[in-house]
């Protein structure tokens, strides 16, 4: 575990590596769970104000990603809808839908990890974010690919 001294002396990839690893073993908790293995955490001033991991078997709704479990529990936690002082961590790039969601909230930044060539929004709409919202991809991009390409070659 990190100091808070050692935690202020990280750089910003340093920080997005660390707070992955937290989104990671959302992941994992996904996984455990039959779910399909993605997992989120919303971090506001270096703080982690949710966690969240796919839940749509669980909740039998199509909707529950971990994006937008994470979304409804920032806004519910901090008291309104924008969240343009956040971050999401997230181990799976987001889909249309969440990556909709996402603008809507005006959410500051995203960090993911593995890129979805499939579904993932920059390949079907890249335009849909909030303008201003920044985006980082390919934190431990290694690890949450072979998360998922483990978790779909079980299932087959």
């Amino acid at each position: 575990m990190k100091t808070i001294l050692e935690f202020n002396k990280m750089d910003e990839s340093q920080k997005d590596e660390y707070f992955m690893h937290k989104a990671y073993q959302e992941a994992l908790k996904a996984l455990n769970e039959n779910e399909i293995p993605v997992g989120a955490i919303v971090v506001c001033e270096d703080k982690i104000i949710t966690r969240a991991h796919n839940q749509t078997e669980l909740l039998n709704d199509v909707t529950a990603h971990a994006e937008m479990l994470a979304i409804t529990s920032t806004s519910a936690t901090l008291g309104g809808k924008y969240l343009q002082q956040c971050c999401l961590y997230v181990t799976l790039e987001p889909c249309v839908m969440c990556a909709g969601a996402l603008a809507w909230s005006q959410i500051g930044r995203i960090v993911y990890g593995a890129q979805d060539k499939k579904r993932g929004y920059s390949r079907v709409k890249p335009e849909i974010l909030h303008p201003r919202t920044i985006v980082k991809y390919g934190v431990l991009e290694c690890d949450c690919s072979s998360l998922m390409i483990a978790f779909f070659k079980n299932k087959r």
